[in-house]
């Protein structure tokens, strides 16, 4: 059993180029689904954003997506369980943060570099105690881990803060390990 009921993702609303990814991305809404775990995302039916919340939907879970006004009116949408329609990107991403028990950032692109770096901010700064994994499909998140080290090398991360990101590239085992994860407030000061 879970200890969490809800887990904010992160990805992109394009595929990419492999398809590996939308075949790992369809595991993961089925994995979350069958979990009794609630997807909440940005609320878009196109990439791999839109695919996973097909995968929730189609196994009988519940996603919330959570979209600002302007591109709501320019999108297609599939049937979810809630859609809140708000003014702007802050106000979405504070909605998905708050709704949510934990995150997980799949491949994607600037957007979702930009929300996953902001969970690892508002930890760092103790914003809250939730746990973050990154989905590393086909390797996706290796540079990105090199970079992190290197930040830490450089003195500019704390090892403790990056070792409160699980990455992983299993859907399963990254949910099991999420649900272990024990995230604690560390002074970024100290």
């Amino acid at each position: 059993m879970y200890k969490f009921s809800s887990i904010c993702v992160f990805c992109g609303s394009s595929f990419g180029t492999s398809p590996v990814y939308q075949e790992n991305v369809e595991k993961l809404g089925t994995l979350l689904a069958q979990n009794g775990i609630e997807l909440v995302y940005g609320g878009g039916n196109s990439g791999l954003m839109g695919e996973l919340a097909h995968a929730v939907m189609s196994t009988g879970g519940k996603a919330t997506g959570i979209i600002p006004r302007k591109i709501n009116e320019q999108v297609e949408h599939l049937e979810l369980s809630d859609l809140k329609v708000v003014d702007t990107m802050h106000e979405r991403k504070a909605l998905m943060y708050q709704l949510a028990d934990g995150f997980i950032a799949l491949p994607g692109g600037i957007g979702t570099m930009e929300e996953m770096f902001e969970v690892m901010t508002w930890n760092q700064l103790g914003y809250h105690l939730k746990p973050l994994g990154l989905f590393n499909i086909d390797h996706y998140y290796d540079p990105l881990y090199q970079m992190l080290q290197h930040m830490y090398k450089e003195g500019f991360v704390k090892k403790q803060h990056l070792e409160q990101t699980v990455i992983e590239e299993e859907a399963e085992i990254l949910l099991n390990r999420l649900n272990e994860q024990e995230v604690t407030p560390i002074d970024k000061w100290d």
